[in-house]
């Protein structure tokens, strides 16, 4: 097998060595990168390094926070969700997946630590830090780049440097002179952990150079299998495996002393250790590779990806695609700061969904089985209820391929799905079931509508109405039968049907242009039963029980046990992004909502109201509009359906600074995988897509002095804002190629058939 796979690395070596060249991009913008934005208290990101959409998330882990405590979930460990505090003083070490910005976890695979001196096969706590085999560092010896990121660990003088190809890890460690270096390996790390996640872990030691593997897990994925392969630069002189959890049954394997030099281990919990003598300033690299499908999978992903031992040609490569994806915005933002935040953002939002397959297209699928992707990448990491609103929306201007793909990805999970559904929040060949709606569908939609479609669009079709007939999922067949989801029968039970309503919008819109009479008359009136749980006499959404009546004790500031999930009825009464003309007539037509609408923003939202949810905090709340989550992310806009619409302007760029900062601190929520990023992007272009599943993108105010978008069709598309400044933040009027335009929008069309949109800023509203 070995041979076979050695053989494949050389006939890939030319390939990689030719595509250093066609990456190089003569914009150097991964200095405006800071991955560092984010990674303390909300934002959830990691600091590591990962190329575009890269399957490889090398990052540091900071804590090893169990997921519970004495059987009860433990609050402390929300913090972790990416792996990075940037207030702790201590790194346990470096795995290889992680999620960016989501406000649940699983990942932290394969944590790979350096140590000199006495052997220690543990963590070590927080607490007491010496008694295990973390290390303290300091900030000033630390440094994020994108695809880069090093740290001096302090308390075993060595310098990490990490790089990643899509599929590749790649460790740096410089050394001091020692006769007891040790690198670690533990399987038995994970975020969001707990003692019966890992359901298996298996090491073989092939030979002095290379370990292959796999952990099985049980966690948001419950049947996660992932592969690795991991080589070392230089023969390791002894090693040791150690099992962790204790089996009353043996067999015969007892025999042996598996713990030390013993080339093979099966347990639970795995720790390995391999042992070096050093010089000086000496340098140790590890690859490492992973895989869905196999150990050979994962080798072949090695051999195809890092021929070689250059550290900095694979630090190269991908700063050079990181620089080709962020040149498709070059951008003006005025300021050295503002160039970092809309820089960040472009790196955030392509983070993900991941690369899911090996080099010669395999992966494990839904089904447990391993597929081959036909023609297309395939992506895993779907975080649907989040990245609807503007991530792939902004991947149909910058990403068309790969929105495409993704798509096709959704596809196949629908083919392998037993349930036959697409997904709702998926990742490694799991559907974990997360969150409320089913928003592949506007995903699906606004890529059909906007013709962004080289996929089978009636299949497409097919696949959203069956997912919106599946009446057991989530209250579904309530809604269905009786217009509204019972709050008595299903919690959220407001959410759920606003969602489900914008959801069967968006099929409704397929289904016309598609030429489906009957689906749209089907789904178009679905589409209303957001009318269902409006209650004219306190002018909000709220819960209705299954005979019809109003749950009683409703508080609309509340956002605990009132029929909402991660918002409160103020916010997700304003979630009707299909029909907001509609939705304004039914609160009092345009005078009065503008006023309900101001409110929003001055009115304030006492503490107690939030306590019971750790999605929503005070650093993501502007009076009671609540940007920290993803239901109010369209609000600002509205103001476009009423005769004010220039109310949106001083605030979107409000948010902007109050929610963006170029600091560790700098994100006011969870990124969600790039949502948060994705609102920034589009907001300080000075537009937003209210309700994908449409073609238009509303107008708000441009953040940025210019732009020139580089889009896929070979056109450009230009962005200019004359006398834009902090203080000239109203459109006095807009221009597209030359002509002033009447309407509070622009196409997809429009965007994409390239041109000048032209904003005139001024200090006074244009009323």
């Amino acid at each position: 097998m070995f041979k076979k796979i050695i053989g494949f690395s050389l006939i890939n070596l030319s390939i990689c060595i030719s595509g250093f060249a066609q990456d190089t991009s003569s914009q150097n913008l991964v200095k405006y990168v800071d991955p560092m934005i984010g990674t303390a208290r909300m934002g959830h990101t990691y600091p590591g390094a990962t190329a575009p959409f890269g399957m490889v998330q090398l990052s540091p882990d900071t804590d090893t926070i169990p997921y519970a405590v004495n059987g009860k979930y433990n609050p402390d460990v929300y913090k972790y969700c990416a792996g990075y505090q940037y207030d702790d003083p201590t790194i346990v070490g470096f795995s290889h997946t992680h999620f960016s910005g989501t406000g649940h976890s699983d990942l932290g695979d394969f944590l790979v630590m350096p140590t000199t001196g006495k052997l220690q096969m543990n963590p070590g706590t927080a607490d007491k830090p010496k008694s295990g085999f973390r290390s303290a560092y300091s900030h000033d010896n630390e440094k994020a780049e994108a695809g880069y990121y090093k740290v001096k660990l302090d308390d075993h003088n060595i310098t990490a440097e990490l790089t990643a190809t899509t599929r590749v890890g790649m460790h740096q460690y410089t050394f001091p002179e020692s006769k007891d270096a040790h690198i670690i390996l533990d399987l038995m790390h994970g975020i969001y952990n707990y003692d019966e996640k890992n359901t298996w872990t298996f090491v073989r030691v092939e030979n002095d150079t290379l370990i292959t593997g796999y952990r099985q897990s049980n966690g948001w994925a419950r049947t996660r299998t992932v592969y690795f392969a991991m080589a070392f630069s230089k023969p390791f002189k002894s090693y040791g495996l150690q099992s962790n959890e204790k089996h009353v049954y043996k067999g015969f394997w007892r025999r042996f002393d598996q713990e030390n030099n013993f080339p093979e281990a099966a347990n639970e919990k795995i720790r390995a250790h391999f042992d070096f003598d050093t010089a000086e300033e000496e340098k140790i690299k590890i690859k490492f590779s992973l895989s869905s499908v196999s150990t050979e999978g994962a080798l072949k992903n090695m051999y195809a990806e890092t021929p070689n031992w250059d550290f900095e040609a694979v630090k190269k490569q991908t700063q050079n695609q990181w620089n080709k994806e962020l040149s498709k915005a070059i951008v003006d933002a005025g300021s050295e700061g503002e160039m970092t935040n809309f820089y960040t953002a472009m790196y955030h939002s392509f983070l993900g969904p991941t690369v899911y397959m090996d080099v010669d297209g395999q992966y494990k699928g839904l089904d447990q089985n391993i597929h081959k992707a036909d023609g297309f990448t395939n992506y895993t990491s779907f975080s649907l209820w989040d990245t609807y609103r503007a991530l792939h929306p902004l991947f149909n201007i910058f990403q068309p391929k790969r929105n495409q793909e993704m798509i096709e990805s959704m596809l196949a999970h629908y083919d392998q799905s037993v349930h036959k559904m697409l997904p709702i929040w998926s990742h490694y060949a799991n559907e974990n079931w997360c969150m409320i709606g089913y928003h592949s569908v506007p995903v699906i939609a606004d890529a059909v509508i906007k013709g962004n479609a080289d996929f089978d669009v009636k299949r497409a079709l097919d696949a959203c109405v069956q997912t919106a007939n599946t009446r057991y999922f989530d209250g579904l067949g309530y809604y269905i039968d009786k217009g509204y989801v019972p709050e008595d029968k299903s919690g959220a039970s407001v959410s759920k049907t606003l969602e489900f309503a914008y959801d069967d919008w968006c099929i409704a819109q397929m289904a016309k242009k598609l030429g489906e009479e009957g689906i749209y008359n089907t789904f178009i009136k679905r589409s209303e039963h957001y009318k269902n749980v409006y209650d004219a006499k306190t002018g909000f959404m709220r819960p209705k029980l299954d005979d019809g009546s109003w749950k009683a004790d409703f508080d609309p500031l509340n956002t605990h046990g009132q029929g909402f999930i991660e918002g409160n009825s103020w916010n997700y009464s304003l979630y009707v992004p299909h029909d907001p003309a509609t939705m304004i007539d039914m609160m009092g037509g345009k005078s009065q909502f503008t006023q309900h609408l101001d409110s929003l923003f001055s009115m304030e939202l006492p503490d107690k109201y939030f306590a019971d949810t750790e999605d929503i905090s005070r650093d993501g709340i502007i009076g009671n509009y609540v940007h920290g989550n993803e239901p109010s992310h369209h609000v600002v806009y509205l103001y476009n359906w009423t005769d004010a619409p220039w109310k949106s302007q001083d605030k979107v760029r409000m948010i902007l600074k109050a929610m963006y900062k170029p600091a560790s601190n700098g994100l006011g929520g969870n990124d969600d995988f790039g949502q948060m990023s994705a609102w920034y992007l589009f907001s300080a272009m000075g537009f937003y897509p209210v309700a994908p599943g449409s073609d238009k993108y509303y107008f708000g105010s441009p953040a940025i002095k210019s732009a020139s978008l580089r889009l896929e069709n070979g056109k450009t598309f230009e962005i200019e804002a004359k006398g834009q400044s902090d203080k000239n933040v109203f459109v006095k009027k807009i221009e597209l190629n030359g002509k002033e335009l009447n309407s509070r929008y622009i196409t997809h069309d429009q965007f994409m058939n390239g041109g000048k949109l032209t904003y005139y800023m001024s200090n006074k509203p244009s009323k």
